[in-house]
């Protein structure tokens, strides 16, 4: 599709939860009611001042928002060019931005009057935060995940459970993200009536890809106004890791509008460009459903979805959001990839620069903020999402650099 002028902000989606052509729903019968309801609850919890107040509160006093904009001297400095400051969620309660949708959807539930939650996870981070939150709002909880991510991200299986969650090991497929989701999916609809299902990133049937990127424009909304009280301009750039895109959709969203800011998404490139080895959806994708919802793909010439790999669990994932594909095909994000090599220097780069350990989704980001920044002048800011920690992956990391 050639690429089209983006309307402005408040026009997408449509009341049917669709960003141009993407989005939608794409469920059976079953899951129909509980949508509805969970869309008639949000728009309404989302323009109730209690609601939105107590969110704001929540996120403040226990997550400890707003999160740091901080000046990355040592990396602006091997960059060469523009300054580069991190937005820091990675020192968010749990140690990543998916506690602000967690939080937000485990509201909803007991708006709702449902006493249980599932939710799917790959890197684990989603996992802690329902899990997080159902022990605060005293929610019973199950984690589907697959069996490969849970070997790589034992630390977060441990919190979970220690939460007192359920995890709930997914042996087939691929056994990573996308099993894990179709599991709970399938959950779902058999437990809809007293269960919530918080998915963790912008994708699935509408609203969630609307609800989930509200939640999380508390990013860009913070971004936006720190920049301006720290350095007198907006970005030039803001670059975010992009799965299914939930950090890249809360941190561009608020700034959409602003044509001079240039929006980065960068996916993860695996091994190489082949098929199966690689999991850059908005690179190499076609349109197609998954998951309930209307978006690129990553398929095979049957219309099967591909299989994908990313040394980081949580990119590794063979869908986007539909707030994504849409923004690659009228132009207003530019999209690129990372090699796991690339992402796994970028790991031990930033934490000799600047003693902060990214997480390997966040390594993917900081290669192309490099590469960003090095392009600009001095004169200019680049702001990278620094979207989680990586105590996670220093297992994993470890293990892969001794090949």
């Amino acid at each position: 599709m050639p690429a089209t002028a983006a309307p402005a902000v408040s026009a997408v989606p449509n009341a049917l939860g669709r960003f141009g052509e993407f989005g939608g729903r794409f469920v059976p019968e079953t899951l129909m009611f509980a949508l509805d309801e969970l869309d008639r609850e949000f728009r309404t919890a989302w323009h109730d001042p209690a609601f939105t107040g107590e969110f704001h509160r929540i996120l403040n006093e226990y997550v400890g928002r707003p999160s740091r904009l901080y000046f990355a001297e040592r990396l602006t400095r091997e960059a060469g060019g523009a300054r580069i400051f991190l937005k820091r969620e990675d020192l968010n309660h749990t140690g990543a931005h998916k506690i602000n949708n967690a939080l937000g959807q485990a509201m909803l539930t007991k708006r709702m009057g449902k006493k249980r939650v599932i939710a799917e996870t790959g890197a684990g981070m989603h996992g802690v935060a329902t899990a997080t939150a159902a022990a605060l709002f005293g929610l019973e909880c199950r984690v589907y995940m697959g069996v490969e991510d849970i070997r790589r991200q034992e630390l977060n299986v441990f919190r979970m459970k220690a939460m007192g969650t359920e995890v709930f090991p997914v042996e087939s497929g691929s056994k990573t993200l996308k099993d894990a989701t179709n599991e709970a999916m399938r959950e779902w609809m058999s437990t809809v009536e007293g269960t919530h299902y918080i998915i963790g990133s912008v994708v699935g049937p509408h609203p969630f890809p609307l609800m989930v990127r509200e939640f999380q424009s508390v990013i860009g909304i913070e971004t936006k106004r720190q920049c301006l009280e720290q350095t007198g301009q907006l970005p030039a750039a803001v670059v975010a890791c992009v799965g299914g895109g939930s950090n890249a959709a809360g941190i561009f969203h608020p700034f959409v509008d602003d044509s001079e800011v240039s929006l980065i998404g960068v996916e993860a490139g695996g091994h190489s460009p082949q098929a199966g080895q690689h999991a850059s959806t908005l690179s190499f994708g076609a349109p197609g459903v998954l998951h309930g919802s209307y978006s690129y793909v990553l398929q095979d010439d049957d219309g099967q979805t591909s299989d994908v790999h990313s040394v980081s669990a949580g990119l590794d994932y063979p869908g986007v959001g539909p707030e994504h594909s849409y923004w690659k095909d009228t132009g207003r994000v530019r999209y690129t990839s990372v090699s796991d090599k690339e992402a796994l220097d970028a790991f031990h780069l930033c934490g000799r620069l600047e003693g902060i350990l990214p997480a390997l989704e966040t390594a993917h980001a900081v290669v192309e903020t490099m590469r960003e920044a090095a392009r600009r002048g001095p004169d200019e800011v680049v702001v990278l999402c620094f979207s989680g920690r990586g105590d996670k992956d220093c297992a994993e990391v470890a293990r892969v650099t001794k090949k």
